[in-house]
This record gives structure tokens, C-alpha cells and sequence, in this order.
């Protein structure tokens, strides 16, 4: 089934290429069918690049699904184009009133700052907070992952001696959580964060499941027990090139990066990397539109 976007979002001429299939508001309106409606906070940097790897996941689904996005009104991001952002983009404000289906809470560059220190936190927790009655399932990720452990769950995150960068292996704590069906008990993921979560506060807390974790990246999947809420600490949307497009920003910024681990041929930054987490990616989002959005919500939702 198709995946609905915004008429001429530039990610719909990548995805097109790619055969996935897609469709515009003129010709959804025509399927006789009740799509999923997934809103998505985009609060990475780079926002095309972001929803293009974001919807190229959400598209390999039997189900039709909506996708709407929203940006903070209390920041404006350096590195889009208003025009982008009034063409394609929603506030808090204009959907505070509206139910969605499900919802993705994007990771941010702002992870060595304390959350109170964000400029959009007060935002954020409103949404978080909207998100409580208004959203049947929400998928949190990386810093959008540490956010939502601390604000629903009081777990704070700690910084890191040096920036987890790279792709470690990872492994199946609870192989019988539906988000997870299907997946191998061994699997690669992408990380690139400064910060991590204590894994033995996540075991301990009564509210919660840790699905997967990793001896060198730490916790990765955590669900909450009622469905509500799926955290994921890496990045499994990256692209294969997106950690290799990091490391040499920062080289350019004349910072002095660690080469990400396990990613780069024989770690020569000079070789194209492979995508290795394309498949486990693809699952896990599957699985969470499936079992976690379109089997929980109501159908007059």
C-alpha cells in the first residue's frame, strides 16, 4: 500500500526513484480505505534528509498511512528554508486539536545540554504531554528516546567519556515483544550520540521492557508496557552514507572526531560504507505500525 505525502515534498522525486510507492493528497482522497495518520516532530537539523530516511521506513507497510509533519515554534531551525517549513510543516498550535494514529519524535543535536537547557523543552513536554491522550503509540528517537525516559519515566540520561559513534552489534533481551518479531537475536544498529541511559534503571522500572541492548552501545529498544511509548536510542533510519556525511562535518568544523566504529571498509574514511541494519530497520517500523498503531487504535479514532 501506498504512503501519503505532501505534494511536492522533495523526498517524494527520491522515493519515487526508489519504486516505493507514494501518492499525494489529490490522489489519496480518491481510496476508499482509512489510512493511518502518522504526525512526525522533526527535530533533526537536517529535515529533508531526515524525512526522506523517515518515510522510506513508514512506506514498507500493507497499510496506507498519512504522514503529516510538525516543527517547534519556539526554535527555528538554521538549516531549512522557511518556505520549507510553511510549505510542508505544522505547529503544535495547528494540530493541538486533532488524533493521530501514531507519532515519531525525532533525536536533536542537543544532547550535552541538561533538558530544562533546550529551547524548545517547554514545547516539547506540552507535546509529550498532548501526546498522553491524543496518540494511540509514539516511536521516540535517540535524544527524542532520552527526552521521553525522562519526562514520562524520571530516567535522566549521563554523558559519555567520548561520543558513541558507529555500528555496534546488539542483542535480544525480550524476543517475545512484538515490536521485535521476526528480528534476529543479533543485530547491527547505528548510534551517534554523546550521551547514554542507565540500563539498570530501565530493568528496574515497572513501567517498562528493555527489548535489546548492546555490550558497547548500551540500551537500544525500550517499550513501555502499555504500548505507548517505543524508544529507540540510535539511529536504524540512517542511510548507509549518513554517520561517514557526520564525521566529515566535523573534520570540517576542525574538531578531531573518533572514526565511527565498525562502519568505514577496514576504517578508512575514505571507503563507502555499506548499509548493514537495512532490514532489521525496516521490520521494526513495520512492526510498530502494525502491532502498536493500527491494532490499537480505534477505527472513529
Amino acid at each position: 500500500m501506498p504512503i501519503k505525502i505532501p505534494k511536492n515534498l522533495p523526498a517524494g522525486d527520491i522515493l519515487a526513484n526508489e519504486k516505493i510507492f507514494i501518492m499525494d493528497e489529490q490522489q489519496a482522497v480518491t481510496q476508499d480505505i482509512r489510512p493511518l495518520k502518522i504526525l512526525v516532530l522533526n527535530l533533526m537539523p537536517e529535515k529533508q534528509r531526515t524525512e526522506t530516511q523517515l518515510l522510506r521506513l513508514l512506506s514498507n507497510s500493507p497499510l496506507q498511512v498519512n504522514v503529516e509533519f510538525l516543527h517547534t515554534a519556539s526554535y527555528a531551525s538554521k538549516n531549512v528554508s522557511k518556505s520549507h517549513l510553511d510549505q510542508f510543516y505544522k505547529s503544535f498550535q495547528q494540530i493541538k486539536d486533532l488524533r493521530y494514529d501514531g507519532m515519531i519524535i525525532t533525536g536533536a543535536p542537543v544532547e550535552q545540554l541538561q533538558y530544562e537547557q533546550v529551547a524548545y523543552w517547554n514545547e516539547l513536554t506540552e507535546i509529550m504531554e498532548w501526546s498522553k491522550t491524543n496518540v494511540t503509540s509514539v516511536m521516540h528517537i535517540c535524544w527524542g528516546a532520552q527526552a521521553a525516559l525522562y519526562y514520562h519515566y524520571g530516567i535522566d540520561k549521563y554523558h559519555l567519556p567520548q561520543k558513541s559513534t558507529g555500528v555496534f552489534n546488539h542483542h535480544l533481551v525480550h524476543a517475545e515483544v512484538e515490536l521485535v518479531r521476526g528480528c534476529d537475536d543479533e543485530f547491527l544498529a547505528p548510534h551517534s550520540r554523546y550521551t547514554s541511559v542507565p540500563e539498570k534503571e530501565i530493568q528496574d522500572h515497572e513501567d517498562l521492557i528493555l527489548v535489546s541492548s548492546s555490550e558497547h552501545a548500551g540500551p537500544f529498544t525500550i517499550v513501555s508496557k502499555d504500548r505507548k511509548h517505543v524508544m529507540i536510542t540510535g539511529h536504524l533510519e540512517y542511510d548507509a552514507a549518513t554517520l561517514g556525511l557526520e564525521y566529515h562535518r566535523d573534520i570540517e568544523k576542525g574538531l578531531d572526531p573518533n572514526i565511527p566504529t565498525d562502519y568505514f571498509p577496514a576504517d578508512d574514511p575514505e571507503q563507502k560504507p555499506a548499509n548493514r541494519w537495512r532490514s532489521h530497520a525496516y521490520l521494526m517500523f513495520s512492526n510498530w505500525l502494525n502491532y502498536y498503531v493500527y491494532q490499537q487504535t480505534p477505527y472513529s479514532w
